[in-house]
């Protein structure tokens, strides 16, 4: 088939747009955000640090590539991953990244450089202590985010009031803090304060993407 090298080349040219649209690092961190649950161009990029600009330009490249969709909310149009195999997809490339990138692993050594974390696996002994109420899974996320999903028995205290509210949470049982994955510092930030005031406290490098890629239900 005088035409087979042709067919063969634009296939990989197909595949190969969802690899550019995975290549960026600001469009890694949107999609990332995109995990949480819908938002809008302005709250993407105050919270990727980027402009309105760019970030509707990273959104225009991923949308090209079938990863998210919009909607239009009154005045606001909304954005939102395309499907879960989208998130599924960004916890196997940074789980694959962590496994095989020293750099990565020294830089995630810089968060976490204390053994705080659970056990990545462990998913079902946190899962079952939780439901024993042995231990308060706190979900540190905005709490639109933690509305949208959130990991099972989790209760939602945001991070900007985690100090206000810290009477809410009992000093008998361990704080398992988690956030919006393994490179979100909201959950590290959380398990510091929460030490510094007297509670037990762990850091869950898990999110909610990270649960459901594992085949959890949130």
């Amino acid at each position: 088939m005088k035409d087979a090298r042709k067919i063969k080349d634009h296939l990989y040219e197909q595949v190969a747009r969802i690899g550019k649209a995975f290549s960026s690092p600001k469009r890694l961190e949107l999609i990332e955000l995109l995990c949480q649950g819908e938002k809008t161009v302005e709250t993407l990029a105050s919270e990727a640090s980027i402009s309105v600009k760019l970030t509707s330009s990273h959104l225009r490249e991923l949308r090209m590539a079938q990863l998210v969709e919009t909607k239009r909310q009154g005045k606001n149009i909304l954005y939102r991953l395309a499907d879960k195999s989208v998130a599924d997809m960004w916890v196997q490339i940074h789980s694959l990244a962590e496994e095989r990138l020293i750099d990565l692993q020294l830089a995630l050594q810089k968060i976490a450089a204390k053994p705080d974390e659970l056990v990545a696996n462990d998913r079902d002994s946190l899962l079952k202590a939780a439901r024993k109420g042995e231990i308060v899974v706190l979900d540190v996320r905005p709490a639109e985010e933690y509305l949208n999903a959130h990991l099972p028995f989790a209760r939602s205290i945001p991070l900007e009031e985690l100090r206000q509210r810290l009477a809410e949470l009992p000093k008998d049982r361990s704080i398992v803090a988690y956030c919006r994955g393994p490179y979100c510092l909201m959950a590290v930030d959380a398990v510091a304060l929460l030490k510094q005031e007297g509670y037990s406290a762990i850091h869950l490098r898990d999110g909610v993407a990270e649960w459901a890629a594992a085949g959890k239900s949130i």
